[in-house]
């Protein structure tokens, strides 16, 4: 199963509404609602009840969503960017000191250049 199908489904579970588990996750509705019937037919149980205005999860759905919020921890869990290493070179530092000279520019302070 794809972590997006699973991030999708917790979504609809916790707010068990489509619009705002949508706008919650940043995505469609449509898309939401894909992913859900993707995910129903991969498990092969209806996980929430569609036809009532507030949307039910089904007695298999609240087992199934015990199982998708474990599987969306430990994922983003092994994702989690490391912290870096302690450490290391130290950079120099630029100071303020005079700009580097460039051929054809004017000297710095210098109100015209001469020929």
């Amino acid at each position: 199963m794809d972590i997006t199908m699973l991030r999708h489904y917790v979504a609809v579970a916790t707010e068990l509404d489509l619009g705002r588990a949508a706008s919650t996750l940043g995505v469609s509705q449509a898309v939401v609602s894909g992913s859900l019937n993707q995910l129903e037919a991969a498990v092969g149980e209806q996980l929430i009840n569609r036809s009532s205005t507030p949307l039910v999860v089904t007695d298999a759905g609240t087992l199934f969503l015990v199982t998708a919020r474990a599987e969306v921890a430990a994922h983003d869990a092994a994702n989690a960017p490391q912290p870096p290493k302690a450490g290391g070179k130290a950079k120099a530092s630029k100071g303020k000191g005079r700009a580097p000279r460039v051929k054809g520019e004017p000297l710095p302070y210098k109100k015209r250049q001469s020929r």
